[in-house]
């Protein structure tokens, strides 16, 4: 690996740029974890699950995800998620009911994450 990253420049700026990435995420999860409550982690976290910011519309989550990962992921209990989740819902920024059987997250999501 280290001879391949040496002799093909374009596979090395590949690998830095993956590895850079990497960092600012673990970065920006843990500041989320030191300054953010369990409704933004819980927020953010629906949102890179969704992948939102690629085309700005609502998204659909793997099916498979429960609350339970979630909670595990965010750092808190599973019934905070589900308080949490129910409140999203009645808001509209996420929908179980959708067509493709999974976890709907909208856009409008965002706002939760941005206001403080």
């Amino acid at each position: 690996m280290a001879r391949m990253l040496h002799e093909k420049h374009e596979i090395s700026e590949l690998f830095i740029m993956h590895l850079l990435s990497r960092n600012i995420r673990f970065e920006g999860d843990l500041v989320d974890q030191l300054f953010n409550s369990s409704e933004k982690r819980l927020a953010r976290i629906l949102l890179l699950l969704a992948h939102f910011g690629k085309e700005s519309r609502a998204e659909t989550i793997h099916p498979r995800i429960n609350q339970e990962n979630l909670a595990q992921m965010v750092g808190t209990t599973r019934s905070r998620v589900s308080h949490f989740m129910n409140k999203f819902k009645k808001l509209g920024f996420v929908d179980y009911e959708s067509i493709a059987g999974g976890l709907t997250v909208n856009s409008s999501l965002l706002s939760v994450v941005l206001h403080d």
